[in-house]
């Protein structure tokens, strides 16, 4: 991806020619997000999978928004919606929020220690998109330290289990494993047995 970088200062005043009148006036017309009302309220009463649809809700507002002071309350609300959700063990919750955290999105920063932490949970819950996504941010050392041991260990997890997915995260584990020792191959694959045998689950490949 070699593409030529636009300088900074051409970038803003790009940016602001485009801005309607009112939004480079500093105002911003009064908008209220629609959810609809049976949602909102399973919502408003606990429900998780209704409080993830209810977030999802304002994600896609914030995508149709034009006006930046609008995106940025309705990535807020959206983090703040799926948040109820993910604080009751809700596994789709919890992805949501990490996902949201690892893209971010205007007045939104990106928090990839916060989104590492979410799919870390969901991770421990044995959810497998999060497991391979956990990988490769260890592969990486985003938003945790970089640990090619780490890395292997949650790959192979996902690796394990059967999907559409499975061959590449068996080929980022198998490239990840060339990165560490023989005695770092036999300790990781003991907390993998550990792991595996404190979670058994279906699809796991045997």
């Amino acid at each position: 991806m070699a593409a030529r970088a636009v300088p900074a200062v051409v970038t803003v005043a790009l940016a602001c020619a485009l801005l309607p009148a009112s939004q480079t006036a500093g105002q911003t017309p009064a908008r209220t997000t629609a959810v609809d009302a049976s949602l909102l309220a399973k919502a408003n009463a606990g429900d998780p999978a209704a409080e993830v649809k209810v977030g999802e809700s304002y994600v896609q507002a914030a995508a149709a928004e034009q006006f930046r002071a609008r995106m940025a309350s309705d990535y807020q609300q959206a983090a703040a919606w799926y948040r109820k959700a993910a604080d009751q063990n809700y596994i789709d919750g919890e992805l949501h929020l990490a996902a949201l955290y690892l893209d971010g999105g205007e007045g939104f920063p990106r928090d990839p220690a916060q989104a590492a932490a979410w799919y870390r949970k969901a991770a421990d819950q044995g959810d497998v998109g999060a497991q391979g996504t956990l990988g490769m941010l260890y592969t990486l050392g985003l938003g945790v330290p970089q640990s090619d041991v780490d890395a292997y260990f949650w790959l192979d997890l996902a690796a394990s289990v059967k999907g559409p997915n499975q061959a590449r995260y068996a080929a980022n584990r198998q490239n990840v494993g060339t990165r560490i020792t023989v005695d770092q191959l036999q300790d990781v694959q003991e907390r993998i047995a550990a792991w595996q045998a404190a979670h058994p689950r279906p699809g796991a490949a045997q």
